[in-house]
């Protein structure tokens, strides 16, 4: 099969080609796996920290992705959930033990033995890969597979991201940065929140116009002071200077909730500048988002059926995923990046 592959840890200030092609042997499905055809895979800012050295340490070379769609094309010993041909959606959890106490509790995401999907195990930048069948998902029909691609990580991650503010009908709902995660999360709150204001704080204007055509009721830079103090926020930047900005905007006894696997230190002197009085003073709250469960996606997947949610998407050919990673990395976003593959 063809795959992107990551061979090693590298700038992309420096290097602007950080995946090479590869041609790999088909996996092969062990017991209670599936077998999956790749059709589409976004791509997430998590994949930007794989390659710089953010994350645990991926295996060398590893085919990086974890918004995966596509069919399943064989099955292994003891499959009993899904048949050859439905569609199903692979998101960052791989697999998780099923018994510690965060297991049994649904949050799997907490596990010691996480692993995660293009990471501790190849993923979706190539034609095909291989997962047990507890940790797929069924892709609602209404979605094409580039639609349903983002929704995986993105929506999933944005999906728990909301949940952990504890917003009610009415509060006032802040978004630092405005990419794939934050614009699902605001058609998921205009649903589910109708009479909960938006406010978006982000660094370009593209991303503020895109916003306020989607229904926030105010954009303004990073910097900029909100009009109104703010009830929860929601951080999706990969950066420290927007949480302390953030801050400052958040009402008393607000929460602030970081949607982030990793951050990046480019401005981590920024930290330096937060003030307890200025910025925790008040009950205010930070709480960090890590990983998802399978109950996001399958969860997320649901609601996005129900509303229904749209994203917004770019398409790429699989042979571009460099390309995508790049325009990532330099923050040209509207919506999700989508690799089609096959």
């Amino acid at each position: 099969m063809k795959a992107m592959a990551l061979k090693k840890v590298t700038n992309l200030l420096e290097n602007r080609q950080p995946l090479s092609m590869v041609h790999l042997p088909d996996p092969i499905p062990g017991e209670n796996e599936i077998l999956v055809k790749i059709s589409a895979c976004g791509v997430c800012h998590t994949e930007l920290d794989e390659i710089e050295g953010r994350t645990k340490p991926p295996r060398f070379p590893v085919v990086p992705g974890h918004e995966v769609v596509g069919r399943v094309e064989a099955r292994g010993r003891g499959v009993t959930i899904f048949q050859i041909g439905d569609r199903v959606g692979i998101g960052w959890i791989y697999w998780a033990c099923g018994a510690c106490k965060f297991c049994i509790e649904g949050n799997e995401n907490l596990c010691e033995d996480f692993r995660a999907t293009g990471r501790d195990a190849n993923g979706g930048y190539g034609e095909y890969m291989v997962i047990h069948e507890n940790f797929a998902s069924r892709i609602p029909e209404r979605f094409s597979d580039s639609e349903a691609a983002p929704f995986l990580c993105a929506g999933a991650i944005g999906y728990r991201s909301l949940r952990l503010t504890g917003l009610k009908n009415g509060q006032n709902l802040g978004l630092t940065g405005f990419g794939a995660s934050a614009h699902l999360v605001l058609k998921i709150v205009k649903h589910q929140y109708p009479q909960s204001p938006i406010f978006v704080f982000a660094r370009s204007e593209k991303e503020r116009q895109f916003a306020m055509d989607l229904g926030a009721v105010w954009a303004g830079d990073t910097t900029e002071k909100s009009p109104e103090k703010i009830h929860a926020i929601i951080d999706t930047t990969p950066v420290w200077k927007p949480i302390v900005e953030a801050l400052k905007n958040l009402e008393s006894g607000g929460r602030l909730v970081i949607n982030a696997i990793r951050k990046e230190n480019v401005d981590r002197e920024y930290l330096l500048k937060l003030e307890y009085s200025t910025h925790l003073w008040m009950e205010k709250e930070i709480k960090s988002v890590a990983n998802v469960a399978r109950k996001d996606i399958s969860g997320f997947l649901k609601l996005a059926a129900d509303i229904p949610i749209k994203p917004e998407v770019q398409e790429y050919p699989l042979e571009e995923a460099n390309t995508a990673l790049i325009e990532l990395k330099e923050g040209r976003i509207r919506g999700a990046k989508v690799l089609r593959i096959g």
